[in-house]
């Protein structure tokens, strides 16, 4: 298939553009890199310097390119940033998406794989989460994200539209050959950051919050490599149907916190990993993490890189390999 990846220069978007390229498929990523970055692109993909907010622009991508499904990862996603400045969040996933849709509608494009996050549940009642709890997001982020899955039904019904709108988890980890990986900035990640104190780029990492109704005390999520999170997009993109959305978390089914993180690190890295103690953030739920059934059930997926040590591994190739990153 001729694909776009909206958001393809990004950390998930780059692996989905490599996984899609070695699948056999022909990528066109679309990225205004203001947050990505060119050298993640697979070089078998073209890449198109491009803001989804020039919708005329974007449907005469997709029209040149043939493009038949689109991937979409752009999009603005940090809690506590959302929480401080909501509009920005607002233009950047809702009114852009929408300028997005006015392109694929434009190019005749009828598939559709769109981010969604867990953030959309708010603080669930119980964990696992299920696909089928209340959705009650604790933050404009996870609001903006809700709203895009309330329009994507209601442009489904109207216009035929295939999608899928998978529900991340925590995303973690890189390319297991170390060609490509995690480069935020800033990075507010909490994986890359204990990493980059183990490399001495900080001098300590600060745990928010230590008084959570957690195990330990600190907050409790589920992490999914990005490879497999990669994986999932194409799996859910091969199964779409047509006037009818999908729904799925994509998630390990564990949860792991904090500190069980860190100290992850410290044994993969060897280093010693100082920690400072400040106070919660806002919108942060104390624990996060999925029932990965329901892709089991209907597509007989599950990730596979599911040992936390294996998915710091990863990541620390990358880092050793790239102390400053792409650039």
């Amino acid at each position: 298939m001729n694909i776009a990846v909206i958001g393809g220069a990004g950390y998930i978007g780059s692996h989905a553009v490599k996984l899609l390229v070695e699948r056999g498929h022909r990528v066109i990523a679309i990225d205004n890199l203001g947050m990505g970055h060119r050298a993640a692109v697979h070089p078998k993909a073209k890449l198109v310097v491009l803001d989804c907010a020039n919708v005329a622009r974007l449907a005469a991508v997709f029209m040149t390119e043939k493009i038949e499904a689109v991937m979409h990862f752009a999009a603005s996603a940090y809690v506590d940033e959302s929480v401080a400045d909501p509009r920005k969040y607002y233009r950047n996933n809702v009114a852009n998406t929408i300028g997005m849709l006015d392109a694929m509608h434009l190019a005749g494009i009828k598939k559709l794989v769109f981010s969604s996050t867990c953030a959309t549940y708010g603080e669930p009642e119980k964990v696992p989460i299920t696909e089928d709890m209340p959705q009650r997001p604790i933050s404009p982020y996870g609001q903006s994200k809700l709203m895009v899955e309330h329009i994507l039904l209601d442009v489904a019904r109207a216009e035929n539209l295939a999608f899928a709108a998978p529900r991340y988890f925590n995303v973690a980890g890189a390319a297991l050959d170390g060609t490509i990986g995690e480069d935020h900035r800033p990075e507010t990640h909490l994986l890359p950051i204990v990493l980059q104190v183990a490399m001495g780029r900080r001098p300590s990492m600060e745990i928010f919050g230590t008084d959570y109704p957690t195990p330990d005390g600190t907050c409790v999520r589920d992490y999914i490599h990005v490879w497999d999170l990669a994986e999932a997009h194409l799996v859910l993109l091969e199964n779409l149907q047509p006037g009818r959305g999908l729904f799925y978390n994509l998630g390990v089914g564990r949860g792991y916190s904090v500190r069980e993180v860190i100290d992850a690190c410290r044994a993969v890295t060897g280093k010693d990993i100082a920690t400072r103690q400040v106070a919660r953030r806002p919108g942060d739920p104390p624990a996060l993490f999925a029932s990965p059934e329901g892709m089991a059930r209907d597509f007989h997926w599950k990730a596979k890189i599911t040992d936390l040590h294996v998915i710091v591994e990863s990541a620390w190739r990358w880092f050793q390999a790239h102390p400053n990153g792409y650039q």
